[in-house]
């Protein structure tokens, strides 16, 4: 009898130390979950361009999400991204490329899941700063002058990059045939949105910044994009030599730089 108890006794502490483990490692892997990377794209350029960037952050064991960007206006792009990224469950990281910048800056404000911000070359505006004010505040950018507007029937109007000009301005340290595909694929941003006051306080304030300089870029000066990085108070890299794509010529770079920002936030 004595020995069915003690055998009893040591199976239930058997088990209870089992349940346990289990507890715990069930609580390690709720705690230690990857975040997802949201991946919002700028003017002339479209989600496919993130595939490479996608491709390593889903072998590493990221959920991503590459947002179809509107480009028709700050306010409403942002509300845009800000329902996507309020369909997911759990933390994000959120990244994004040129104009991309400014929409995220505003998406994410008291959005309590987004572990962090990462600029790709990026605007980092503050409250009424506009993309073509910032843009043009340092000298370098070559993009005004390469302008192709499209009249649209609702009387706005829509903003290419000239195909002559696109690989030399935005895409300079891409093959010529990759960049020459990139222009015919463009999508336009609107005047308007380019020219969108940021409004209310930036969620660059309160969650921490990663800012992914682009050193040879023809489109945001370098210097314009050093600025905003230091007011964000971001954690900076800079690539040598990089065009404003910097997401598609360096796509390692690009992802272990968000992998990063990942890494330092998540137990925020």
């Amino acid at each position: 009898m004595r020995l069915k108890r003690k055998a009893a006794f040591l199976a239930a502490s058997v088990m209870a130390v089992g349940l346990s483990v289990f507890a715990v490692n069930a609580a390690e892997a709720t705690t230690g979950r990857k975040p997802t990377i949201v991946l919002v794209h700028g003017a002339f350029a479209d989600a496919s361009g993130f595939t490479e960037v996608s491709r390593r952050l889903v072998a590493r064991g990221y959920p991503v999400r590459a947002a179809a960007n509107p480009l028709r206006g700050v306010a409403s792009d942002a509300a845009y991204v800000r329902a996507l990224l309020d369909s997911i469950d759990g933390p994000i990281v959120l990244a994004g490329h040129s104009y991309g910048g400014s929409v995220i800056s505003r998406s994410a404000v008291g959005d309590r899941d987004v572990r962090a911000l990462v600029y790709l070359a990026a605007y980092v505006p503050d409250t009424g700063e506009t993309a073509a004010e910032l843009t043009g505040r340092f000298p370098g950018s070559t993009v005004a002058d390469a302008l192709r507007p499209v009249p649209l029937p609702d009387g706005g109007t829509d903003l290419y990059i000239d195909p002559a000009v696109f690989n030399e301005r935005f895409a300079g340290d891409l093959p010529a045939r990759q960049a020459s595909l990139l222009a015919v694929a463009q999508r336009p941003v609107t005047a308007a949105a380019l020219n969108e006051p940021a409004t209310g306080t930036p969620a660059w304030r309160t969650i921490p910044s990663y800012d992914l300089i682009s050193g040879g870029d023809l489109i945001i000066p370098p210097a314009a994009q050093r600025f905003m990085a230091k007011r964000a108070n971001a954690t900076v890299q800079v690539v040598k030599g990089s065009s404003h794509v910097v997401f598609l010529s360096h796509p390692e770079v690009t992802a272990d730089f968000i992998e990063r920002a990942a890494r330092e936030t998540s137990r925020r």
